[in-house]
């Protein structure tokens, strides 16, 4: 390949996507475009917890400089891809010469979702994305005596856990009637609620808010719920979810729905461009639906396939997704995909804020949730990896997942 892979975007993803092209033998041409001005691409899931609440946290690096210089990969900070023109098959580059490839690989990943409501403009009024994000709520703890979180998922619940931690007063208000609702089991989220309240967290479900308002400075100073109460804030996070980045996709003509839509091997609908990560769209080996899932582990098992992709493998996507998230003094871990399941088994003791909740459609294991049970969350995924699924096998070893899975190895041989 004369001009080489182009990669659009430096995250997990992307860098991911680079380290297995190398590593699979790929010698040619090779360029990583971030859109950050950042020296080095850096690791995103501590922003919202360990770099926000120290200010003397670096950003920590996904690989060092040595890496790129020595794999020979050309990677180029606060680049801004204006177009994919797929006919010349180059990127057109604001304030730069066009760059052509001969593959290119989408890892575009996600931007926070935004809220029509009014007062969003004034200052103190953020969402974390990226480290310049991080640095601006970190900056802002100092003179923040209350916050206000809007959104009660993973982002949202792990930034009001560490700035109470930090001394704020934090109000989480979340439209639905529960938190993580799209995420984990009704108990699992009850517990996380119980826990984080007596830490001091006021939690509001089914609430929304009616507008924000400001200083004479233009800087926020409360949020208005919408049955009128008033909540003071001198910040205020916007933790709503996030949406696929396929702009540049969807205007070069590839195929998107909710994310780039690619086949088995992480092809878009252009063989030559292929996506992954958070950006896209494919048909899950597990479900047998279409899915986009926003995790590290996805991105990165995704990279590793397109790099063999591009060399030719035809090997299809099997990875088993799995998930974490740390939130005050619990660590969640989840793997499978749970959605559709009609019974549940929960092993270990809440009260104890230790548990898990393993998901089944009739006999089929579809998933486990933990809190603070890595050990329930490490075999799991080697039970789904194995197929492992009649729940009775687990409910004769008496919840010990190690005697489960071995009575299960030992019966399939």
């Amino acid at each position: 390949m004369k001009n080489g892979v182009v990669i659009v975007g430096a995250g997990h993803g992307g860098v991911q996507a680079a380290a297995s092209l190398r590593e699979e033998g790929y010698d040619g041409p090779l360029i990583l475009l971030g859109d950050e001005p950042e020296a080095l691409p850096y690791h995103k899931p501590p922003l919202s917890k360990t770099f926000i609440k120290d200010p003397q946290a670096k950003p920590q690096p996904l690989r060092g400089e040595a890496f790129y210089t020595g794999s020979a990969i050309d990677y180029r900070p606060g680049i801004r891809v204006e177009r994919i023109d797929l006919a010349g098959r180059r990127l057109e580059i604001a304030g730069g010469a066009p760059l052509p490839f001969d593959r290119l690989v989408l890892a575009t990943g996600s931007r926070p979702r935004t809220l029509p409501l009014p007062g969003t403009e004034l200052a103190g009024v953020l969402s974390l994305r990226t480290l310049g994000d991080a640095r601006l709520i970190r900056d802002l703890i100092a003179t923040a005596r209350e916050v206000v979180v809007l959104g009660g998922g993973f982002i949202g619940l792990e930034i009001a856990a560490t700035l109470t931690a930090a001394g704020c007063k934090v109000t989480v208000i979340e439209a639905m009637g529960r938190l993580l609702g799209r995420a984990v089991a009704p108990a699992v989220a009850a517990h996380v609620r119980q826990r984080l309240e007596t830490s001091g967290i006021r939690i509001l479900t089914g609430t929304t808010v009616s507008k924000l308002e400001g200083d004479a400075g233009g800087h926020v100073a409360a949020a208005v719920t919408s049955d009128g109460e008033r909540l003071p804030a001198q910040m205020v996070i916007v933790g709503v979810g996030v949406v696929p980045a396929t702009e540049l996709a969807e205007a070069a003509g590839i195929q998107t729905a909710n994310g780039v839509r690619v086949d088995a091997q992480m092809r878009s609908s252009v063989p030559e461009v292929l996506a992954v990560g958070d950006a896209v769209n494919y048909r899950h080996w597990f479900t047998g639906q279409d899915v986009r899932l926003e995790s590290v582990q996805n991105a990165t098992d995704q990279a590793k396939l397109a790099a063999r992709t591009i060399l030719g493998h035809e090997e299809p996507y099997a990875a088993v997704p799995w998930f974490w998230s740390d939130i005050g003094d619990m660590k969640l871990q989840m793997v499978g995909l749970t959605a559709g399941g009609n019974r549940e088994i929960v092993v270990g003791e809440p009260a104890e804020n230790r548990f898990s909740v393993y998901h089944y459609l009739g006999d089929r294991l579809l998933g486990i949730e933990s809190v603070n049970r890595p050990a329930d969350h490490m075999m799991g995924r080697k039970m789904m990896g194995a197929g492992f699924s009649p729940a009775a096998d687990l409910i004769a070893a008496g919840g010990d997942l190690k005697a489960a899975l071995a009575a299960f190895q030992e019966k399939v041989g």
